[in-house]
């Protein structure tokens, strides 16, 4: 494995490569790849960290706790708050923030914030001839020149080895609260959450666990403030049943469970992600027939545990979004492919732009060409 420890050394390795590279940060998503592994972990520190400009400007492979440490001295955050793929998928290793940017990893605040690529303000990467491209700026105000930036964020390394990564910031909230709403449906707690994320009282999270009936409702901001709303959307969800107010110890611990799917960790079987129209879910979910699932944002997420090997798209067919196999074992990804297959305009944008960014085919290979069309029968 090689490990670089600065951008020459990387543009040097990427360079004088003679066959495929699997670019690899802290390990933690459990993703499959062919060739020489390329491990980005020993580029790490904050090279510039601007408080009151909310700017934070970080080499790739630093850890994403420890970023969290530095932001929460000035009590700021990643206001997308990142998953933790580990217990889903059972890996070990330290996640970086170079692999949350190339995955575009976004947790439940995404419904009201957006998502990591929102925050990106620029990059530096090395592209497959071993030279350092940059694109964006270090601060909110240098952001110039073609977008890039969101580009590399959701490419899984296959157009570029990030080194450098620049984001925006916000302040931690002073409090939190959550709306609890019991007994409800797949059909009624969408119904709860489209109206609860429909509203003007800045719900920051909506999802819901059909093993317990129930649907929070995450709600963020000084003390005053988030007890006015909380009871406010009580008020305007009451016919759907009496809301439980829980308390901000209490809430946090509810988001993290959600955040990493902890429902998930240590069940045997595979894990599915589907990012759907929130209006779909009900039916949908019906149709994947999974063991368990949970619904983020608002219903836009569908997280499935399924027997192993199962195909899932198979079993959804058509419908608005996506279906991302994260956890399996090696065989049904490779049969399965990771990602599902692009529509063949989007297929010939992104064949473009690897033939533009990586005309050598060295970059984590067929992690983005899926091995099956949707809807494929066993």
């Amino acid at each position: 494995m090689m490990r670089p420890e600065s951008e020459a050394e990387l543009a040097a390795c990427v360079a004088g490569a003679t066959g495929p590279l699997a670019v690899v940060g802290g390990g933690t998503r459990g993703v499959s790849l062919s060739g020489e592994a390329l491990c980005t972990a020993e580029l790490s520190g904050v090279e510039l960290y601007e408080p009151g400009a909310l700017t934070l400007v970080v080499k790739a492979g630093t850890p994403v706790a420890e970023v969290e440490a530095v932001l929460a001295e000035q009590n700021q955050r990643l206001a997308f708050e990142p998953v933790d793929y580990r217990g889903i998928v059972g890996s070990e290793g330290v996640a970086t923030i170079g692999g949350v940017v190339a995955g575009n990893i976004s947790g439940p605040r995404r419904v009201q914030v957006g998502a990591c690529r929102d925050f990106l303000l620029g990059v530096r990467f090395v592209d497959d001839n071993g030279a350092v491209l940059r694109n964006g700026g270090r601060v909110m105000k240098n952001v110039t020149g073609y977008d890039l930036v969101k580009l590399m964020a959701g490419s899984w390394g296959t157009l570029g080895v990030l080194s450098e990564v620049a984001l925006k910031v916000l302040p931690q909230a002073e409090t939190q609260a959550t709306v609890k709403i019991h007994g409800l449906d797949t059909d009624k707690a969408v119904q709860v959450m489209s109206r609860a994320l429909g509203s003007p009282f800045e719900v920051s999270g909506a999802g819901y666990d059909p093993e317990t009936q129930e649907v929070i409702l995450r709600l963020e901001g000084f003390e005053a403030s988030v007890a006015y709303r909380a009871g406010r959307v009580r008020e305007i969800l009451r016919d759907f049943g009496e809301g439980v107010v829980m308390d901000a110890a209490q809430s946090a611990g509810v988001w993290e469970e959600l955040r990493d799917v902890k429902a998930f960790h240590g069940c045997e079987g595979d894990v599915w992600r589907l990012s759907v129209k929130p209006s779909q879910a009900p039916e949908l979910v019906t149709r994947l027939e999974a063991d368990a699932f949970m619904l983020d944002w608002g219903g836009g997420l569908i997280w499935a545990l399924v027997p192993t090997g199962t195909d899932l798209r198979a079993r959804a067919g058509q419908f608005e979004g996506h279906a991302t196999l994260v956890r399996a074992s090696a065989a049904t990804k490779a049969r399965l492919g990771m990602f599902q297959m692009m529509s063949p305009a989007l297929e010939a944008i992104n064949a473009g732009l690897r033939a533009r960014f990586d005309p050598k085919g060295i970059f984590n290979q067929g992690l983005m060409t899926p091995m099956m069309k949707p809807g494929h029968k066993e």
